[in-house]
Order: structure tokens, then sequence, then C-alpha cells
């Protein structure tokens, strides 16, 4: 059996387009995606099967194709680099950790993320400045935040995904990580939340605001957007934010 088919694709945008058009591709491709500038104009770059290629087109009309089925599996290997925040390490288990830190081993598969995005990152760093709770990773993904949050002491901690895959994906890395993580199907913008001290939400600047208004921690911290996008969160003090690439993460303390 062969390799299965990956492409790579990309779209190039200008400059006045660059921040709308970062924001549209890490809601296609949370796993992250390169960025090469050409010729005065950005390229964005996604590594994706057909079904990605698909959404990639929808949103932008066209773009350049490249398949890269032969040999993928090593393209796929240099595109996931580990990244070190404070004491954490987060990587691929290809992968091996310094002896100093706190390990987090995420294989990205080829759906979601190692926690490279710099929203992660940033969402990380802000964790780590929060006593150990109890937590809930709203649209956990792959995991990376509750299974940093499980490794960094916090308990209990429930992860919540809609997609199937992203559930399958944070039992097996939370099972690789040997944290207990309460991974759960459902919808954090309908179903009814767990009432933990601290919830994360790595997720988009409209969703982020939903969820702020349906949780019952006392802690929240958001990203997944733009250093540019504010959020205004009724019930909710901004105490921290953080930026790294024109992306954002803040720390919300509720009031009243």
């Amino acid at each position: 059996m062969g390799d299965p088919l990956i492409r790579r694709v990309s779209v190039r945008v200008s400059v006045d387009r660059v921040e709308e058009a970062r924001a549209v591709m890490l809601e296609l491709f949370p796993e992250g995606f390169e960025e090469v500038d050409v010729e005065g104009e950005l390229e964005l770059a996604a590594y994706t099967n057909p079904a990605g290629e698909e959404r990639l087109w929808q949103v932008f009309g066209s773009g350049a194709t490249r398949d890269v089925a032969t040999g993928w599996a090593d393209a796929w290997k240099r595109f996931h680099r580990p990244t070190r925040i404070g004491r954490l390490w987060v990587g691929p288990p290809w992968e091996d950790p310094p002896a100093d830190v706190i390990s987090v081993v995420i294989d990205p598969g080829r759906a979601f993320g190692t926690g490279s995005h710099p929203t992660t990152r940033l969402s990380l760093g802000l964790l780590l400045g929060l006593a150990p709770s109890s937590l809930v990773d709203l649209g956990c993904g792959s995991g990376v935040l509750a299974i940093a949050a499980a490794r960094l002491g916090f308990d209990p901690v429930i992860a919540i995904d809609m997609e199937e895959d992203a559930v399958a994906a944070t039992r097996a890395n939370a099972a690789v990580n040997d944290v207990s993580v309460d991974v759960r199907h459902g919808d954090v913008l309908r179903d009814v939340l767990p009432a933990t001290d601290v919830a994360v939400a790595n997720i988009t600047v409209g969703d982020a605001q939903a969820v702020a208004a349906r949780v019952e921690s006392g802690t929240l911290i958001t990203s997944g957007y733009l250093a540019s996008e504010q959020l205004d969160l009724f019930g909710w003090e901004q105490s921290n934010r953080r930026e790294a690439n024109g992306w954002a993460a803040d720390l919300f303390t509720r009031v009243g």
C-alpha cells in the first residue's frame, strides 16, 4: 500500500489582505500552515488531502497545488517542529525533548497540529502563569492545551471537540503522555459546559465571544485570532494579553 495522497496547496495574497487570509487559513488548517514571501505577496500553503484542498478553493477561489505523495511523511516531519514555552516542550514523537523540560508529545497525524502555531504557544504561556486547578479545553483539536495542563498538575482536565477525529486524537495523545484527560464529543457552542476553575478556548474570535457567555469558570484563556482583534467580554476583565507574529491570546478574570 503506497503513501496516502497529500498535496501542498497554496494561495497568494496581497499585503493588505494578509491578516484576513491568515484568519481564514487558521480556521481551515488549525494544524498550521506555511508563510512564504513571494514577489511582494505572501504565499500561504498547507499540506492536506483532497478534502482540504477543496475547502481552500471554496474560500479563495483559486491557487496552486502540488502532489507530495512520494516521501510525504518526511516532508510532514520537517513541517512539524518542536517548540519550547518556558518549562514546557511540545513536539512530535520523532523528536527528543531536552532533559530539563516538562514534555508534551503530540502526534499531528494528518489533521491536527503539534502546538507550534503562535496561538497555541501564546495560550500555553498564559497557562503557565496559573496555579493548577480544574480545567476544560473547549475545541481541543489534538489536545495540546489539555494535555499540557494535565502535565502541569491541573486536575481534573476535560477536553471537548465536535470533530470525532479530534476526540480520537486527543485520547491517543493523552495515552502517549500518560495523563488523565476526560475527552468528550460535544458542541461547545450548544451543549452544557462543565463547571471548572479555568477554561481555555483556542478558537475563532466569534466562537470565543460565544463561549465566554456560556462557561462557569472564573478564569478564561482565549486565542485563535489576530492581534488586531479585541474581545470585549461582558462580565470579564482582561488581565493579560500576549501577541506574536500577528496573533493574540488573552487572559480574562470573571468580575461581578
